[in-house]
């Protein structure tokens, strides 16, 4: 064993054995790195969670990533949501710091599974990482024997995707990186592929599928805002959409309300949401969901 490897696993065991933060001390530290820049602050609160980064990282070493690598991926991913953890809303650390840590290691993951960029788009993003399961839950599920194409549309169907974009995951998936100067045919003299390849630089694909995505989420999101009404929406765009989103207290102020008052507000006004968002079912799951 390396000394690499070796200085890895005594890393991972320490974590393992960090002390466990109650809600209190939590927030404590979480104001200090918020106001104060506390950096022994961040220090105490990045170690007591790192057994949860490392955690989510075991879950991702069938993509053959190396486990140390994972790790660190999932200690960026913490590192960034306490840097914009706000522990004024009410939100223990640790169900905030999930989706960062899991969308560090998928970026990782996606970024080195293959000499070709696999996926860029929200849906993409959602195939590759769920495709394998829904499959293997489909052929488990069903009573009756189903062609290729039939489970695909059923893929299809269940991620909130067009079937094109599962074949051409299922494609991309089952197929290795080889060189682009190799013979077609084992000729000598033969093409090689590259030679076929189309140009594709002027269709600019991704960015038309990025564009996509976020002018669909713009207008779902806009459509959920206009149920709320103006106090609602208020305190929603200030908390959630603004850049620095302001505190309870802040919001409370201008509004002439308690701080527990405007948080209960936004619970409502974020139930709201939640109900007109949910109709677009796999779709908005499909799109927000990495």
């Amino acid at each position: 064993m390396s000394q690499v490897d070796q200085a890895s696993q005594a890393f991972m065991r320490g974590a393992m054995k960090a002390e466990l933060l109650d809600a209190e001390t939590e927030t404590a530290l979480a104001i200090a790195w918020r106001d104060e820049r506390d950096e022994r602050a961040l220090h105490r609160l990045i170690n007591a969670y790192m057994r949860l980064a490392i955690s989510m990282a075991s879950k991702f070493r069938r993509y053959g990533v190396p486990m140390n690598d994972l790790v660190q991926e999932a200690g960026l991913g913490l590192m960034k949501a306490a840097d914009k953890f706000d522990p004024d809303r009410g939100v223990r650390f640790s169900t905030y710091a999930v989706w960062w840590i899991k969308a560090s290691i998928q970026d990782h993951v996606m970024r080195n599974w293959s000499l070709v960029r696999t996926g860029s788009t929200s849906a993409q993003k959602s195939l590759f990482f769920n495709l394998k399961r829904v499959e293997a839950q489909i052929m488990r599920e069903s009573g009756e024997t189903l062609d290729a194409h039939q489970v695909t549309e059923k893929i299809a169907t269940e991620i909130g995707v067009s079937v094109r974009d599962v074949e051409m995951m299922q494609g991309r998936l089952a197929g290795g990186d080889f060189s682009l100067n190799a013979q077609q045919g084992g000729d000598e003299d033969g093409r090689e592929w590259i030679d076929v390849l189309e140009d594709e630089a002027s269709q600019g694909s991704e960015q038309v599928d990025a564009v996509r995505d976020s002018e669909v989420l713009k207008s779902w999101l806009s459509e959920a805002l206009d149920g709320l009404n103006p106090r609602e929406r208020l305190i929603v765009e200030q908390r959630r959409l603004a850049e620095k989103g302001r505190t309870l207290e802040m919001i409370g102020q201008d509004l002439g309300i308690s701080k527990e008052r405007v948080r209960q507000l936004e619970v409502v006004a974020l139930t709201k949401m939640r109900a007109k968002l949910e109709k677009h079912g796999a779709e908005v799951r499909a799109l927000l969901l990495a």
